[in-house]
């Protein structure tokens, strides 16, 4: 005869070992928008894997993640709507006092990311957040 302690510890096993993680279905590069054929589940749990596809449909890869490995939430990001070296407008907002140029985008980012972007007036480096419509706005506080 099974101790209760035992026999709800065989209840409760199978069920730990049903746990599913997201992984690449094949090589995602870096940079690449993930979508639905990019995904599969496997049976393995794997620590710190996603495990709802939808958490990861529509991003982008941050790193490249190699088929059958585990898909994490540090590896995606919102998809870059700025691109290194390309020109965005800069904007500094305090109170009444708003300041806009043009600059070049030292690295590529998506929405709320810090990049570095050098003011092509002044050949000055400044760091600020991009925003949805692509303007890097710096001076603000995060």
């Amino acid at each position: 005869m099974l101790r209760p302690a035992l026999a709800l510890a065989l209840l409760i096993l199978p069920g730990a070992a049903l746990a599913e993680s997201l992984v690449a279905a094949r090589t995602i590069r870096a940079e690449t928008v993930i979508g639905p054929d990019d995904l599969t589940m496997a049976d393995t749990p794997f620590p710190g894997a996603l495990t709802h596809p939808s958490d990861a449909l529509g991003l982008e890869a941050r790193v490249t993640i190699y088929a059958g490995r585990p898909v994490r939430a540090g590896d995606l990001g919102l998809p870059a709507v700025v691109e290194r070296n390309q020109i965005v407008p800069i904007s500094f907002l305090s109170g009444g006092l708003a300041i806009k140029a043009e600059g070049r985008a030292l690295a590529r980012g998506g929405v709320g990311d810090v990049i570095r972007v050098m003011n092509l007036q002044s050949r000055t480096t400044v760091s600020g957040r991009i925003a949805p419509d692509g303007q890097v706005l710096v001076g603000l506080t995060p």
